[in-house]
């Protein structure tokens, strides 16, 4: 449907994500019914929930306490910036990590970081490539002091080929982009526009459902940005991501409650989802349905 006339502030990616979702309707399905699970495969490991942590990185209270908080809720954990000394604690809490590196300048820091969260018992890997640029210009970036560079096709290829593990992209923000991860061997990409980097971005689950139909099963989608509860995550659900990445609202609870108090959001959210889902007729996050979601101008 048509955009109404009400303009977005200076094409702020963040407030279109936050519209978009909060255009969507649902309808519900409860007769006949039956009470559903949350229980999702990632990169061929079980979760309790399809919430996924975002790729954070210098919390406090430091990246152990926030894995713990992922093992404890039965989530998966993505782990953002931090030194291999860091991710070899976080995985020693026997979470399930999922290691997402920058595009350093420097494609020795990228293979020493590739082989750190193998060895370490990380359940795959991705790059965050959206970060490789400035906003405002399109030169390289420079992150927490560190130079980054736009990677290639083929310096991808090359960390996927040296990964030794699932390689997910987390930056992608088109059917096109989807289409070329698939073809150079990724097994999945975070929908993302980095929390509004991206002047004007299109909301990451608006493209969800034309990504699905070009991709098909070959990629695990997961849905970025703006994600506050279980509600949301239930709309991303519906429109075809396999699982949805949650970061701001777990950061103040876990420095004020530790990984428990983190935990307790994330099963929260995930009993909201389920909410929904019984609501709709839906048993399981294999079968989610798009037909029960209902667009009205936003």
């Amino acid at each position: 449907m048509a955009a109404s006339s009400e303009r977005p502030l200076s094409g702020d990616s963040v407030a279109l994500t936050r519209r978009y979702l909060d255009h969507l309707l649902v309808e519900g399905r409860i007769v006949g019914a039956a009470h559903p699970t949350a229980q999702t495969v990632l990169f061929g490991h079980s979760f309790e929930t399809p919430i996924t942590t975002g790729a954070l990185s210098h919390l406090k209270p430091g990246m152990t306490a926030f894995a713990e908080g992922a093992r404890l809720a039965g989530a998966a954990c993505c782990i953002g910036m931090g030194d291999c000394d860091e991710l070899a604690g976080a995985l020693r809490t026997g979470a399930k990590v999922i290691k997402i590196i920058k595009p350093y300048a420097d494609p020795e820091e990228i293979f020493r970081r590739l082989d750190c969260a193998r060895e370490n018992g990380a359940i795959a890997v991705g790059m965050d490539v959206e970060h490789s640029v400035n906003v405002r210009d399109d030169a390289d970036s420079v992150v927490v002091g560190q130079a980054m560079k736009l990677p290639t096709l083929k310096e991808l290829k090359g960390y996927i080929r040296a990964a030794g593990l699932p390689f997910i992209v987390k930056g992608a923000l088109s059917v096109r982009d989807a289409v070329t991860c698939a073809d150079i061997g990724c097994a999945g990409v975070i929908l993302s526009h980095h929390n509004g980097l991206m002047r004007w971005a299109v909301p990451p689950m608006m493209l969800l459902p034309e990504i699905r139909k070009a991709v098909g099963g070959s990629l695990t989608l997961i849905a970025d940005g703006g994600i506050q509860d279980g509600f949301d995550a239930f709309k991303c659900l519906a429109l075809g991501a396999d699982a949805v990445s949650v970061g701001r609202p777990l950061m103040q609870p876990l420095e004020q409650g530790g990984p428990e108090g983190m935990a307790q959001v994330i099963r929260q959210m995930t009993g909201e989802l389920k909410a929904m889902m019984v609501r709709t007729g839906i048993s399981d996050v294999q079968h989610m349905d798009p037909s029960v979601l209902h667009p009205i101008a936003w």
